[in-house]
């Protein structure tokens, strides 16, 4: 079980790597000047390639964490708090794609202020994950 655990937090790790760094490029994205085509083009294909890569981690992530979870039980308060944010990432995760579909077709309309604020939800999803997973507070 502890190389589930191992593997777990590899991926968590990568996954949020993902969460934090897309909707900086975001950032980028609602920036670029209108003239600026060939910025706007490579901003676009690192955005997808970093959602392209990012989903199979999330994927592996939960996946193991599952397992964890079946393995160990299903208690405490905490683990239903974390289970909830979890849930929340994922449907951050799929907003960023939807945002990046936006982007795409040229239909995005929120501001760079917008998608810095934006950008700080998985920071303050992973504080929490980790206080709960660590110190277990109810």
């Amino acid at each position: 079980m502890l190389w589930v655990k191992a593997f777990h937090i590899l991926f968590v790790i990568s996954w949020f790597a993902g969460l934090f760094y897309l909707p900086r490029i975001f950032v980028n994205l609602a920036m670029v000047p209108a003239d600026s085509s060939a910025e706007r083009e490579r901003l676009l294909l690192m955005a997808g390639k970093l959602f392209r890569f990012m989903t199979p981690l999330g994927v592996l992530a939960i996946a193991l964490g599952l397992w964890l979870w079946f393995g160990y039980g299903f208690s405490g308060g905490w683990l239903h708090a974390k289970t909830a944010l979890v849930i929340g990432l994922v449907g951050y995760h799929a907003w960023c794609g939807m945002l990046l579909a936006e982007f795409r077709t040229g239909s995005s309309i929120k501001s760079h202020v917008w998608f810095r604020v934006f950008n700080e939800v998985p920071v303050l999803a992973l504080l929490v994950i980790c206080i709960l997973a660590v110190v277990k507070p109810f």
